[in-house]
């Protein structure tokens, strides 16, 4: 690394400045501003104009440089370490459709607040609109998503002391209140390739500027306001909790403290053995009955997976308050009484420790507990056994099979909804999906990052996600993770024959525009990628098929063979076992 106790070196002999020295230096400020601000991985796509940026990154022995023919896959690669590590990666593309194909993550990073640092090296001004190869408008060109942009034009010896302020802002804004992503717009002039001079001299205190603790600062007056809100109607109330809850126990010790019942997302960390943790709400909530009948809601994080909970959420007549960190607006229905800007498991810790326990109803909490314990024993009666593949039973399979401690990464379409319906509790299990625009896209490429933050992983898609994806298979053969891929191959578009489509088509036209079979064999697929693809027949296979390869370390891909419409008798079957045990049960109970 270069000595940053002095400033740039200065111009030679007659006054023109070494260009490549300044890109060298410029870009060496840059990454080593990131290191202080903790970054500690880069994702690097080829490209010729990004050359001093990709040179400065792998010269510096702090970051670590995963490279990436595809600029698509690379930016979900990134955001999967931002998801497991709670801070941004960069990934950096050359100029031109390379910057374009970013985009799909920056949006995904947005709407779900993943911090990401998106840098796109560009042509500098002189040669933008005079039809200079390789060349696009760059300028916001993600929109609105980002949280901060900036180009600072070619790097300047002149500007060199403003240089490591622009990198530090990018880390604090990625990692601020509303975490996201940021975009970085670098134009570089030519020669690219350069050696650095001294660097500009870092400031006092490292990493100290963006030290803010994810949660800190929930005030008194924020948790009774809730308090107040949710107070006169304390006697049934509910807590639903989906995504980014960095204190889950928080959950919990409210949860305990006002006997109110949890509704947990698999994404929420709160689906644990805990006698007011209600893990199957989907199917309770399908039955009519006394049950559902709650007086407040406190609404936790992001929006859970269940369509079913949302609407159910909706339709509730007592108050209801969104608690999200970076005070989203997150209420579709508008039905929202309160919203607060706070971390969600900090709140309700504070709610737990602070304001007076509700007077809850002991017959509500327990109506919930039995017709939970009722759906449970449902599923376990009908997916734990022996036969055929299901993809329910593969969905419940796979989620019990990953270690505590180790990451699940599942996709939108029907993995995260049979997840959330079929997999009961996940103790110790981190569960990541992209549900920010709930896209099939960048699944396994988020799964091989969130990999490479060094737990377990295992990630549940489906065959047309996987296809949307396939660039994410270059190169992981030979990267150093573990992770286990497991393919539902129904051999098109499953999800759509849930859908009014498929009754009011005929076959061939529903086929044709909606189940969409493709034909792929995945084996050769995986094969060109020097990766082995091995097909689960039984039910009872799969489970230890995901523990095998855990245990074994590395890349494996498993395929589960389904049919689409059989999938959809299963679903109606369990949905019909499932109400008939929720109605008994809450009939014993009340």
């Amino acid at each position: 690394m270069v000595d940053d106790a002095a400033p740039l070196a200065p111009d030679p002999p007659g006054g023109t400045p070494d260009v490549g020295v300044l890109n060298a230096t410029f870009a060496a400020t840059l990454v080593d501003e990131w290191v202080r601000g903790g970054v500690s991985d880069a994702v690097v796509c080829p490209g010729s104009r990004s050359t001093p940026l990709a040179l400065a990154l792998a010269a510096d022995g702090r970051i670590r440089v995963h490279v990436h023919h595809d600029e698509r896959a690379g930016a979900f690669l990134a955001l999967g370490l931002g998801r497991a590590l709670g801070r941004p990666a960069v990934v950096l593309t050359t100029s031109g459709t390379a910057a374009v194909e970013l985009h799909p993550a920056v949006v995904e990073a947005d709407l779900d607040r993943v911090p990401l640092l998106a840098v796109t090296a560009d042509r500098p001004p002189e040669l933008r609109d005079v039809g200079a190869p390789q060349t696009v408008d760059q300028q916001h060109l993600f929109g609105r998503a980002p949280r901060w942009f900036a180009d600072p034009g070619p790097p300047d010896a002149a500007a060199e002391g403003t240089w490591r302020s622009v990198a530090a802002r990018s880390v604090l804004e990625a990692v601020g209140p509303r975490s996201g992503p940021v975009h970085l717009n670098l134009p570089f002039r030519e020669p690219l390739h350069g050696s650095p001079a001294a660097l500009p001299p870092g400031r006092s205190g490292g990493a100290a500027w963006h030290a803010r603790p994810p949660g800190a600062g929930v005030s008194g007056e924020q948790i009774e306001a809730v308090a107040a809100c949710l107070r006169p109607a304390a006697a049934r109330g509910l807590i639903v909790v989906g995504g980014a809850v960095a204190d889950p126990a928080g959950v919990l010790a409210l949860a305990d403290a006002w006997g109110w019942p949890v509704v947990a997302d698999p994404r929420s960390g709160c689906r644990v053995e805990h006698p007011l943790v209600v893990a199957h709400a989907d199917a309770v909530l399908r039955v009519d009955g006394p049950r559902r009948d709650a007086t407040a809601v406190l609404r936790l994080g992001t929006i859970p997976a269940s369509k079913v909970v949302a609407k159910w959420s909706a339709a509730s007549t007592g108050p209801q308050v969104v608690v999200e960190a970076g005070g989203a607006w997150l209420d579709p229905h508008r039905t929202a009484a309160l919203l607060v800007a706070a971390e969600p498991g900090a709140l309700a810790r504070g709610l737990a420790g602070v304001a007076e326990p509700a007077s809850a109803d002991p017959g509500w909490s327990a109506g919930w507990r039995a017709a939970d314990d009722a759906v449970a024993a449902v599923m376990a009666a009908e997916l734990d056994g022996e036969g055929p593949v299901t993809e329910p039973g593969t969905a419940r399979a796979v989620a019990a099979a990953v270690p505590p401690g180790g990451s699940l990464v599942v996709s939108s379409s029907m993995p995260v909804r049979d997840v959330e319906w079929f997999a009961g509790s996940l103790p110790g299990v981190t569960v990541h999906a992209n549900r920010g625009a709930n896209g099939i896209d960048g699944v396994v490429s988020t799964a091989v990052g969130v990999a490479l933050a060094g737990a377990p992983t295992v990630t549940l898609v489906g065959d047309v996600a996987l296809l949307h994806d396939t660039n994410a298979l270059l190169g992981l053969a030979g990267r150093d993770v573990d992770l286990v891929v497991v393919v539902v191959d129904n051999d098109g578009g499953g999800i759509f024959s849930f859908l009014p489509q498929a009754a009011a088509l005929d076959a061939d036209r529903f086929e044709q525009l909606f189940g969409t079979p493709h034909g792929v064999d995945l084996g050769r697929l995986a094969a060109a990628h020097h990766l082995a693809l091995r097909t689960i027949d039984t039910a009872e296979a799969v489970g230890p098929a995901v523990a095998r390869g855990l245990a074994a370390g590395g890349v494996h891909l498993l395929r589960v063979v389904t049919d689409r419409a059989r999938n959809v008798e299963v679903h109606e079957r369990l949905q019909t076992a499932a109400g008939a045990a929720v109605r008994a049960a809450c009939g014993e109970v009340g």
